[in-house]
């Protein structure tokens, strides 16, 4: 071991001597016995040695060393004699130190609770377990002036000590804190690695998402201002930077990237930003005198900083050099790197031309700094810092602890050992850390577009965990699910990382099983609902870019919950239970639904449910949902009271076209009773007020001529409302004695739109290769007679009667203002589709010789020849490679459909589909029921 710095109170451990040393030293102290770790108090050191011993030296105003021995040389802190001690931390002035069983100690001052033990004593001279962290097993402990902050193996974060500059990171107003206090805010985050600085304080995601929080006076929490902060705020700056370690200074802090490079921030008055220059940085800067380097190691003293580069066995030191902590040998404070003088680390002693030193690891703390080597080239390598060991922060969910668990549940009773396992389990922290993506190092990508887990590796420990002999531990971990884990799974998760657990449950196996619907699935259901907007859109997001697999089976899981809730459902729940599992059911399949139309992981139809057309009654779920929109009460039966009822019709996506017939129907029966019903009632006014001469029909009749039909019915219709037109419709042909009970509305149908579709009329042009009918922009009727069509189709529908209109799909998708492709076009006319095609998939670069086409299109019209521009002057513009996909650019205004040649961009058909009466009455009336409307957040529709 070397070592230098201040050594006024004996905190370097080389005996008598007081005098700062400016140069490293040997220490021979522990030499053969296995020294570890180093940690650096303000005045005072601790050594932790191999075999879990802990030895102390310095300063012991308050005890903290832990013993009453003298101070010059590091002596063991009996105390602690028959544990063995993991890990350990120094303050100030207090000191703290971690068993294997994840127990913590303290001693030392304790005047600001930093102790956690309840109390606020002066001087703790002789080590206490710190009691309110028994129940937890503590992996990492680090403490700052007055505070301390640990992290337990299910990845819960605790805080006590001083809070004067909210160090603690408990919220605005929280006084400081005798005892540990679990910090909720960061709940879920698989952390890697927590740290103190002098009252601030970081912790370190495993994908490198940091957050800070206390004292900012000087700009070291990273976050571009001097404001403190209360609570834990994430450094988005070092978000895409694979930070993986962090070090913290008294006012400033030190980050290292995966990549080997150092960013600082904070108080630079002392050069320890190693910028070159005094000035104190509000946001992370990269020290550039190392960026040729790869930094592997970093550690922050009160105001200096050390760093380690591998290739060269360099050690950097920068900052402050009052006491010579810095290592190089010259008075005088350093403002960029300088190397530590130790170059007989790196190169031959004069004992032996063979004998080779290796830098192991590097510590600094108050002002002084340490380094451990070694002579042991097969023994001993540099630590990196850059490689996470998950197993020094969270106990992740892997095939080994399983079975470790496995193996201890057969043959242990013990209850702690199943309360230990429940607790991991049931530690959203632990799951989110276990699954990383480490190909390309994609987990350190982690945004609200991808996850960071491989679902995959998932799947693969959930098969294990279904074999029979994981049996019991299946059992504990659905327990753990259901009573511990989806409860407690927030409406706001503090960070992307920590919403990975919804992505993982999604794949637990037991979801799948309809006796767990009412434990797990639902309630995990109820859980995606209630996310905030940010995080609901997140989940989205993630749901888009998984396998089509991953989203299919979550689609299946949630159907057949739906037709468990209508067949077995009412048994198991009690009626308000009933409607609410059965709401959030239907309203997370809306959600995926919504997903699919950006995704299409799906086709539509996947989400429909044949089951529900004999299981409900669709009439009267309608006819209930209409009624509840309108805000009208109806009384209900006895028997239909115990069950609330959950309208179907509200989520119409999960309907087959049997089930939304049977909609439109009902719509339309509904309608026409409310017009009749409205006619009467006025009837009945005019009778009472002796004005009988005003009443009206309740039926909507067309009296019309057979020879004059399309002129007698355009007549007709132009005498009716709206509102007459959802009446019943009664025909009358001229001269003719029939009733019309339903025989005579069908034959005027046929008729009528046999005689609009005559091609004397030009309305229509029909495409013998698909015997399908396109609109033609060359007619010679009026506008208003397409206006025509609409109103009579819309009145067939209305009034139950097929008519045979052969439009291809385009005109259904222009309807819904949904976009039309050339595979449409390949419905409508073929060989021109496949014509268009080959165009596009041509691969030579002599297009303009082989096709020979341009930008216009000859077209014949009734004997007259005309030549059409696609674009404007395209009759002079030759079809190239590069501009074939134009005439489809230009016509992206609103994708208008197929015009009668087979290109896309006639507007004609644009003001066509328009004024047909299907989309500006029947659409707005009866086919609402398709669609609920969606509203989404501004954030959203960005």
């Amino acid at each position: 071991m070397l070592c230098w710095g201040n050594a006024k109170d004996g905190q370097l451990g080389v005996g008598v001597e007081r005098t700062p040393m400016f140069e490293p030293r040997v220490c021979n102290v522990f030499n053969g016995r296995g020294l570890k770790e180093v940690a650096c108090g303000g005045q005072h050191s601790m050594f932790l040695l191999s075999d879990g011993s802990v030895y102390t030296c310095g300063s012991n105003s308050c005890g903290q060393l832990g013993h009453d021995k003298p101070v010059t040389s590091p002596e063991l802190v009996g105390a602690l004699d028959t544990q063995k001690i993991t890990m350990m931390s120094c303050g100030r002035a207090h000191s703290m130190a971690v068993n294997e069983q994840g127990q913590v100690f303290a001693w030392g001052a304790g005047e600001g609770g930093q102790l956690g033990l309840g109390t606020s004593e002066t001087a703790v001279r002789i080590p206490r377990l710190v009691k309110r962290l028994c129940d937890h097993r503590i992996s990492q402990v680090m403490c700052g002036n007055q505070h301390c902050i640990a992290l337990s193996r299910d990845g819960q974060l605790f805080t006590w000590g001083q809070n004067t500059n909210g160090q603690l990171g408990l919220g605005k107003g929280e006084s400081s804190k005798l005892f540990p206090h679990p910090l909720k805010s960061l709940a879920g985050i698989p952390l890697a690695q927590i740290t103190a600085g002098g009252d601030h304080s970081f912790a370190l995601s495993l994908s490198g998402a940091v957050f800070g929080w206390g004292k900012n006076k000087a700009g070291q929490l990273g976050l571009n201002d001097k404001q403190d902060r209360a609570v834990p705020c994430h450094i988005k700056f070092l978000r895409s930077q694979k930070v993986v370690h962090i070090s913290c200074g008294d006012e400033h802090t030190a980050a290292l990237t995966k990549d080997g490079g150092l960013f600082t921030f904070g108080d630079g008055s002392w050069g320890q930003l190693g910028h070159g220059s005094t000035n104190n940085e509000l946001l992370p800067r990269r020290v550039l005198e190392l960026m040729g380097t790869e930094v592997s190691q970093i550690t922050c003293g009160r105001h200096h900083t050390l760093a380690f580069v591998p290739s060269s066995g360099v050690v950097y030191a920068f900052g402050c050099n009052s006491y010579g902590q810095l290592g190089t040998g010259m008075m005088g404070d350093a403002r960029s790197p300088f190397p530590v003088k130790a170059s007989f680390l790196t190169g031959n002693v004069n004992k032996t031309e063979s004998e080779h030193y290796t830098v192991t690891k590097i510590f600094c703390g108050g002002d002084h700094s340490f380094l451990l080597y070694s002579t042991d080239q097969s023994f001993a390598a540099p630590e990196d810092f850059r490689v996470i060991n998950i197993s020094k922060s969270l106990s992740p969910i892997t095939y080994e602890r399983l079975n470790s668990w496995r193996l201890k549940l057969m043959y242990s009773q013990d209850s702690k050992v199943t309360n230990d396992i429940i607790i991991q389990l049931s530690s959203t922290a632990c799951w989110n850390a276990s699954f990383l993506d480490q190909s390309d190092d994609t987990h350190f990508k982690t945004n609200p577009k991808i996850p960071g887990i491989d679902l995959n590796s998932v799947r693969m420990l959930f098969e294990t965990l279904s074999k029979p002999a994981f049996s019991g531990l299946l059992e504990q971990a659905t327990k753990s699910f259901e009573s511990l884990l989806i409860p407690q799974l927030p409406r706001s998760p503090p960070d992307v990382e920590a919403m990975r657990i919804y992505l993982i449950l999604s794949e637990y196996p037991a979801l799948k099983d309809s006796k767990n619907y009412i434990r797990l699935t639902i309630p995990l259901a109820m859980a995606i609902l209630r996310l905030d907007a940010n995080p609901s859109k997140v989940l989205d997001n993630w749901w888009c870019f998984v396998d089509g697999n991953v989203f299919t089976r979550m689609v299946d899981m949630y159907k057949s919950i739906v037709v468990f809730m209508l067949t077995g459902g009412k048994t198991l729940l009690v009626p308000v239970f009933y409607e609410n599992y059965f709401v959030a059911t239907l309203r997370l399949l809306e959600k995926l639904h919504k997903v699919n139309l950006k995704a299409n992981h799906v086709e539509y139809n996947h989400f429909y449910i044949p089951d529900i057309t004999s299981l409900v009654d669709i009439q009267e779920d309608y006819l209930k949902w209409f009624l509840s929109r309108a805000d009208i009460k109806v009384g209900s039966s006895p028997s239909q009271s115990d069950f609330p009822s959950v309208n179907l019709c509200a989520y119409p996506f999960i309907l087959n076209a049997q089930a939304k017939t049977t909609m439109l129907q009902t719509d339309a029966e509904l309608q026409m009773q409310m017009a009749v019903s409205g006619a009467n009632l006025h009837n009945v006014f005019m009778l009472l007020t002796l004005e009988p001469h005003l009443a009206r029909n309740p039926y909507l009749v067309l009296h019309v001529r057979r020879n004059h039909l399309v002129s007698d019915t355009l007549r007709e219709l132009t005498m009716y409302s709206d509102v007459d037109l959802k009446k019943p419709l009664k025909v009358i042909f001229d001269g003719e004695e029939a009733v019309d009970a339903g025989g005579v509305t069908k034959e005027f149908f046929l008729l009528l739109l046999k005689e609009l579709m005559d091609p004397v009329y030009g309305m229509f042009t029909h495409y013998k290769e698909s015997n399908l009918l396109w609109f033609s922009d060359k007619c010679f009727v009026e506008q208003n007679w397409f206006h025509l069509i609409g109103i009579i189709c819309g009145l067939a529908i209305y009034n139950s009667t097929v008519v045979d209109l052969h439009f291809p799909l385009a005109l259904y998708k222009k309807l819904l203002d949904v976009s039309t492709t050339l595979e449409d076009f390949m419905e409508l006319s073929p060989t021109e589709a496949r014509s268009l095609q080959q165009l596009l998939d041509y691969e030579g670069n002599d297009v303009e010789e082989v096709f020979l086409l341009n930008f216009a299109i000859t077209r014949e019209n009734y004997g007259m020849t005309e030549v059409k521009e696609l674009i404007p002057g395209g009759d002079g513009i030759s079809v190239d490679k590069n501009n074939r996909n134009k005439p489809q650019e230009v016509s992206q205004r609103s994708s208008e459909c197929i015009s009668a040649n087979g290109l896309l961009g006639d507007s004609r058909v644009e003001e066509i589909i328009d004024v047909i009466y299907l989309r500006n009455f029947w659409c707005k009336t009866s086919l609402r029921c398709k669609q609920t409307p969606v509203r989404l957040s501004e954030e959203d529709i960005n």
